[in-house]
């Protein structure tokens, strides 16, 4: 019996110990780009990418694909994050020359061919791809196929931009990024010198 209560004398002490942390760490804000679009679609799918080396399709990944449209410039996009990871596998402007095909022996997928995609770092930006999205029925891929076809007369109608207006918005864009780093090097740079202030 009196080892028992021992044990549980023990088990209460560790129970009530608190530690204060040696480094307090500050709220770090993420940034998903997305902060000035608005979706305007939104569904379930999965997405294939042809292999024109391996003359394959892969795929790239399932989860919600969007149709986002910025506030300011009202231009439309794809984009499609993986479940789980949120990883990037679909993410480009939706333009007056892309045509979504009906994929052979299915009534519920779609092809269409894109000349770039910034989804992935680790593949070339440049094109063409032949990118492929499968959903659950064909009452949801004829969905996809209004909203996207709607998204492409829209854009149509907002790219009568001239071209010098268009540059002068990336190199805005490249502006804003390029500021976003520095800030991001100076919280950093300022995390360094707390702990070595607290180290010393």
């Amino acid at each position: 019996m009196s080892d028992n209560f021992e044990i549980e004398k023990v088990t209460e002490e560790e129970s009530q110990a608190h530690f204060e942390p040696v480094i307090k760490l500050n709220a770090v804000e993420v940034k998903t780009h997305e902060e000035n679009e608005l979706p305007i679609f939104k569904m379930r799918a999965k997405l294939f990418r042809y292999d024109k080396d391996n003359k394959e399709w892969k795929e790239r990944g399932t989860g919600d694909v969007r149709l986002m449209q910025h506030k300011e410039t009202q231009k439309i996009r794809v984009l499609m994050r993986r479940e789980q990871t949120l990883k990037i596998c679909a993410n480009h402007y939706i333009t007056s020359d892309m045509k979504l095909a009906p994929n052979i022996g299915s009534d519920r997928s779609w092809v269409w061919n894109t000349a770039t995609d910034a989804s992935d770092a680790s593949e070339k930006f440049e094109g063409p791809h032949t990118l492929a999205i499968r959903f659950a029925n064909s009452d949801n891929a004829n969905e996809f196929k209004a909203a996207f076809e709607k998204a492409r007369d829209a854009n149509s109608q907002t790219s009568t931009k001239k071209p010098e207006a268009e540059a002068e918005e990336k190199a805005e864009e490249k502006a804003e990024e390029k500021a976003e780093e520095k800030k991001d090097e100076k919280k950093d740079e300022e995390k360094d010198e707390e702990k070595k202030d607290e180290s010393a």
